[in-house]
């Protein structure tokens, strides 16, 4: 059974918003309440916290699909409805937030860090909170929206201040145990290791910690063995020390060849050459191990590495190997605590933003997208023609007709608002605000008005008498036998 997962798909789905309620006040004693609809509630989030007794994405790998609950409805005499609840999960510290394009959206490192993952929809506005001067009681009120879904890609990334790296069977998981209170699992053949190992070590008044990765082999970085798997945790690393086996018995190997080996693969992962290196000559209980180490630790000096002589299994050597680490971990300390402070980057809307775009497709027809005219549309009810009366105004309002009529929109022509499967398609019918009464030839024609009377000659005109006329084009005519104003028609 799988003990250890680095890298999740989740599939978070936050609440949706409650919708809003339509209610009129209706009580003894109390004429004209006006409207008290209540505000639907917000859908809750998926959320994301650094929780220190979590050290795996198991819980994520057996469950990846996430959901939480949505906002309730509004009532009436002003209350709003419940907000849904937000789903808090742990996640362990060094956790990369990823799109599945590779984009990083957030990197967790420190307990109780945490990200929105899923922001929740927000409830609709009742026809209490849409009340105005101009309209004094709404039959209509907002849809709750949508929660957002999203689809990421969650990937642990060791938070360890050194990191041992090394062929399989080099000592690793011994080192670590002896000098540590971890205890991987140790055996006498490759690739004992099947995931990173942490363990806390103190040296002096310096405490540290300490990853062991599983064994490297010559072509990790292309995905040979377990190495490109859990290379990932040595980014966060200060310092890498290279345990290099004394004792091996294969003929192709000595510790040079094994270090040249290790410093290939992790050149060719890259991010790696600003580390510090420490040489850590393994297995100098053994006769050859300890001749080997002598043999080759002038040559190591001379590269301009920093050697010790060890023996994980003898405990031997281990004290001058932990304060050499002690020592890089200080300098690496000092040096992050003298940066600048993290600075927020702040990047205002363009002055020139409208907050929308539309584009005008090769069939004819318009799509019209951005954040606000697709919120807008979610959250309106087309059954009821007052609500799509109040969209078609706030559309108005943000200058979509207005874009829509520069771009040649006639009306009737087909526009589409969002894009997918979610989109709203309607035939246009444009406003006195969007320029309708420029669709129109001669001056002070409209569109809008009845073509059989648009045709009618002005001599047609002066056959009828003055009842026809008041009656066919609903005017009042001023007094026939008034000389000062014949024939004109008001």
């Amino acid at each position: 059974m799988t003990s250890f997962v680095d890298r999740v798909t989740l599939h978070a789905s936050a609440g949706g918003g409650g919708d809003g309620c339509v209610s009129v006040r209706r009580e003894k004693f109390v004429p004209l309440g006006g409207p008290d609809g209540g505000n639907g509630g917000r859908g809750g989030d998926i959320i994301l916290v650094v929780d220190p007794n979590v050290t795996t994405l198991l819980d994520f790998h057996h469950s990846p699909h996430r959901s939480a609950t949505s906002g309730k409805q509004g009532q009436g005499d002003r209350k709003d409805g419940p907000y849904g609840e937000d789903m808090v999960m742990g996640v362990p510290n060094g956790t990369v937030v990823l799109t599945t394009e590779g984009k990083v959206l957030a990197d967790l490192v420190g307990n109780g860090t945490r990200f929105i993952a899923a922001q929740g929809g927000r409830g609709g506005l009742g026809n209490a909170a849409l009340s105005s001067s101009r309209r004094r009681a709404p039959g209509f009120a907002l849809l709750g929206e949508p929660g957002e879904a999203r689809t990421l890609i969650l990937e642990l990334k060791t938070v360890a201040d050194i990191a041992l790296v090394g062929y399989p069977s080099a000592g690793k998981s011994s080192l670590i145990a002896a000098i540590s209170a971890a205890r991987p699992k140790i055996a006498d053949y490759p690739f004992t290791t099947l995931v990173p190992n942490l363990g806390v070590v103190q040296a002096g008044e310096t405490r540290f910690t300490v990853a062991d990765v599983p064994g490297l082999i010559p072509g990790a970085s292309e995905g040979k063995g377990l190495g490109l798997e859990f290379l990932r945790h040595v980014e966060r690393c200060a310092a890498l020390v290279h345990v290099l086996d004394c004792g091996t018995l294969e003929t192709d190997r000595n510790p040079l060849i094994d270090l040249d080996v290790i410093e290939a693969e992790l050149a060719h992962y890259g991010g790696l050459n600003d580390r510090p290196r420490l040489i850590a000559l393994n297995k100098i209980d053994l006769p050859d191990g300890k001749a080997m180490a002598d043999m080759v630790q002038s040559t190591l000096e001379e590269r301009g590495y920093q050697v010790f002589q060890v023996s994980a299994a003898a405990r031997m050597g281990l004290t001058e190997l932990l304060y050499g680490m002690a020592k890089i971990i200080q300098t690496s300390r000092a040096s992050r605590a003298s940066e600048e402070k993290t600075r927020i980057v702040l990047r205002p809307i363009a002055v020139d933003d409208s907050g929308f775009d539309v584009k005008a497709e090769e069939d004819g027809s318009f799509t019209v997208t951005g954040h606000r005219p697709q919120r807008w549309v979610h959250q309106t009810n087309f059954s009821n023609k007052e609500a799509v009366g109040y969209l078609a105004d706030r559309l108005a309002r943000l200058g979509v007709e207005k874009v829509l009529f520069a771009l040649g929109a006639k009306q009737g022509s087909e526009v589409r608002i969002g894009t997918g499967e979610a989109a709203i398609i309607f035939d246009w019918e444009p406003t006195i605000e969007a320029g309708a009464e420029l669709l129109a030839g001669p001056r002070g024609d409209d569109l809008r008005i009845p073509r059989e009377w648009e045709r009618m000659e002005v001599e047609a005109v002066d056959q009828l008498d003055d009842d026809e006329i008041a009656q066919q084009w609903e005017y009042k005519v001023a007094d026939p036998t008034d000389p000062r104003i014949e024939g004109e028609v008001r």
